[in-house]
């Protein structure tokens, strides 16, 4: 097997220092100083030989991998994928790459994770955390490895975090339904501590209970949600003995499960029962009727998450100074909570 030429090969055959084609490789050639002329010859030679660091060695020089990893709950989840997109390519102009990776919500997947790829001397996480991981993420923080929190956080934990206003969020979708003439609004979510499940359940209630109105909560283990029983028991929240007139979804995936029920036992109740969802995607857009959605700013999500990873991985880790971002989402208006009076 052929060996990998070195930084030492290089300069010998271009009869320069080592220092000189390392600052060239690393994009600081004109920082230092170094003429145009053998910024070119040094890359013409490198091309020419298909020249490629050994990030290893690279890493244990400068302290840096230029490799991030992005965390989430489910990452083929249409929210999660549509901000790893966004931030993958901010991070690619910045110089680095992103890994990604599902924790499934469940504590020793995540410390799993956590710790092989710390091990691998990763420059940051950035991490949606499963209830029980506290302590991880204290670790992290202790060693000054950059982390930030997406989603969802921990109470009185110092950490920097970006999340949207679930409370108000889901407080003004609720209104919404009232001063639609919705009058037994149903609420069907995770049970779960996290925060950005309990913050959207009590929007819910403050605005039930404002309007004197009955509150009803149906509430899904998280480990149940792709089992046959989350049918069953949607099916019976909604069609077998609420008298329900509308229904507040807190995930998109349980009202693309609701709607699954829905069109297997009564397509008609569409057509009178008023329906909005938590988190807007494609298929909420062009169902009949098209359904209203609770939209996060996928957007700004993205860049404010790279903007405060970017900020902490530029800053001398005795400066960090946590970041605490809370973002405003929007109610898009669609024909499933229009009055049916």
């Amino acid at each position: 097997m052929k060996k990998r030429p070195s930084l030492k090969d290089i300069a010998k055959k271009l009869n320069v220092s080592v220092t000189t084609v390392s600052f060239v490789l690393n994009g600081k050639g004109k920082e230092k100083k170094i003429s145009d002329e053998l910024i070119k010859k040094v890359i013409d030679y490198t091309d020419s030989i298909n020249y490629r660091p050994n990030r290893v060695a690279q890493s244990l020089r400068t302290g840096k991998t230029n490799i991030l990893v992005f965390m989430v709950e489910d990452i083929s989840n249409h929210f999660f994928a549509k901000i790893a997109r966004i931030m993958e390519d901010i991070a690619y102009d910045k110089g680095y790459k992103v890994l990604f990776c599902s924790n499934e919500n469940e504590d020793e997947r995540s410390k799993e994770l956590i710790q092989l790829f710390s091990e691998r001397q990763v420059d940051g996480f950035i991490i949606s955390p499963s209830p029980g991981i506290q302590s991880e993420i204290e670790f992290l923080i202790e060693n000054k490895i950059p982390v930030v929190l997406f989603d969802r956080y921990f109470e009185g934990l110092d950490v920097s975090h970006v999340i949207i206003n679930n409370e108000e969020a889901s407080s003004k979708a609720t209104r919404h339904l009232i001063d639609n003439d919705f009058r037994r609004i149903g609420f069907i979510t995770i049970e779960s501590s996290q925060n950005q499940m309990t913050n959207r359940e009590k929007g819910y209630m403050d605005a039930i209970q404002a309007a004197g109105l009955k509150p009803y909560v149906l509430k899904i283990p998280f480990e149940k949600i792709q089992k046959d029983e989350t049918k069953s028991e949607i099916r019976k929240f909604i069609i077998e003995g609420q008298e329900l007139d509308s229904v507040f979804f807190s995930t998109n995936y349980l009202t693309r499960t609701a709607l699954e029920v829905i069109k297997e036992t009564d397509q008609t109740l569409l057509e009178k029962l008023g329906v909005v969802t938590f988190d807007d995607n494609e298929l909420f857009r062009i169902n009949t009727p098209t359904i209203t959605a609770v939209s996060q700013p996928l957007q700004e999500l993205g860049e404010s998450l790279m903007s405060t990873m970017l900020n902490i991985l530029n800053s001398a880790s005795e400066n960090w100074k946590p970041s605490k971002s809370v973002l405003n989402a929007s109610l898009i208006v669609r024909n499933s909570s229009i009055s049916k009076k």
